[in-house]
């Protein structure tokens, strides 16, 4: 497992995520909320300390275990499923940043739970989201989140447990002496291929692999984003389009847990933006059920594109922080089905109200789904001065 120097170093680079995520406007006497699961408390523990040196005030909450959670969904009646916890609101409508230690004891555990009774918790919980989102826009909050090892995810990883931490340690760059100054040139030279993507005048991006053959269209208004600070570690970078646009067959050849569920092989048919036909070699009805969650769950949120020369993971972690961003032969897609990012737009995010946002095909949803794409591929942007320019192939950019 980690030692103390590279516990240390963890806590290091997500405050850096925590100030990189909000132009580093982190001022004294804010709240940072630490959310954590019991087998990160050694990380969380120094985060705290690190809050407090850093005239903050922290606060911290432990998320339910594994079996909390599972009596949660089993028992509760109607109104318990939706119950708003006093002062959840106030809390939320005063929060300057939020710090997420994932470090799951199961993930598996809600298998046999609806599917159905999940989303509808997650739905009577969007507006606390909501709330953050618009307080993100203002400049008033910024987010960051990890992973922890724990024998569970490298389990379902089929990996030992050292192995797992030897990949995070690896990913975050906790073998460097100055982790930070590694995250520091990333951010950087992700910068410059995020002013490249932006400044393209795109009619569609087309997507091709093996098992993919799709097209994206960006929308206006749109800027392309990652290495943000958000979640660490993260290499990817990402635009969230307009739904509307979406056509064609999307193949996710990496598995994925969700709520409990596993599912593999997933290959969706878009037509008109939305998904009219769904396939899978494992959990095909989970993926049906996630997708009718609400309006917009069956819509593109997230489109995105990993450098492999950036990431370092070379491994499934059965950990959609760490899947999304992986690197190994052909870097990766990903589409994200759900809730789109403000932080996309190319204008000022606090000026883009809802009624904007539709206007403009940005997706909104109580789900948010990863889905990623590890084959060889290219992806073509096409102008709409109808020039071609490829933009991503054999698992890099090309600029």
């Amino acid at each position: 497992m980690f030692t103390k120097t590279q516990i240390d170093r963890y806590a290091d680079v997500l405050l850096w995520g925590l100030k990189i995520s909000r132009k580093g406007r982190i001022k004294k006497n804010e709240t940072i909320l630490i959310r954590y699961h019991h087998a990160a408390l050694v990380l969380a523990e120094a985060l705290y300390d690190r809050l407090l040196d850093m005239g903050l005030y922290p606060l911290q909450r432990m998320d339910p275990s594994p079996g909390m959670e599972k009596s949660f969904f089993k028992r509760s009646n109607a109104r318990q499923l939706v119950f708003q916890p006093p002062g959840d609101r106030e809390l939320y409508e005063n929060l300057n940043g939020s710090i997420f230690l994932h470090a799951p004891e199961s993930i598996t555990h809600l298998g046999d739970i609806d599917p159905a009774k999940i989303g509808k918790f997650a739905v009577s919980r969007k507006y606390l989201r909501d709330i953050l989102t618009r307080r993100e826009e203002a400049g008033q909050f910024s987010w960051t989140l990890c992973t922890f090892p724990t024998r569970e995810l490298a389990r379902h990883a089929k990996l030992s447990q050292k192995v797992y931490c030897r990949q995070i340690i690896s990913a975050c760059f906790l073998n460097k002496t100055d982790p930070i100054a590694k995250w520091n040139q990333i951010f950087k030279d992700a910068g410059r291929l995020k002013r490249w993507l932006s400044r393209m005048d795109v009619k569609h991006y087309h997507v091709m692999s093996k098992g993919s053959d799709l097209e994206i269209t960006p929308g206006q208004q749109r800027r392309w984003i990652g290495v943000s600070g958000h979640n660490i570690p993260s290499f990817e970078l990402f635009v969230s389009p307009d739904w509307r646009g979406t056509r064609g067959v999307y193949y996710a050849d990496q598995p994925s847990f969700r709520s409990g569920n596993y599912v593999r092989g997933v290959r969706l048919a878009f037509e008109k933006g939305k998904v009219i036909g769904i396939q899978a070699e494992k959990g095909r009805d989970f993926v049906k059920k996630q997708l009718s969650m609400d309006k917009g769950a069956s819509q593109i949120g997230e489109f995105s594109l990993t450098d492999k020369r950036f990431s370092k993971i070379n491994r499934f972690m059965a950990n959609t922080l760490f899947d999304e961003n992986y690197g190994g032969a052909q870097g990766n897609c990903h589409v994200a089905l759900g809730a789109s990012y403000s932080d996309t737009y190319a204008g000022q995010a606090a000026k883009l109200t809802k009624k904007l946002k539709e206007k403009l095909g940005f997706n909104d949803s109580a789900l948010h789904w990863d889905l990623v794409n590890t084959e060889k591929k290219q992806v073509v942007a096409h102008l709409k001065n109808g020039k071609r320019v490829t933009i991503y192939e054999n698992g890099k950019f090309t600029y």
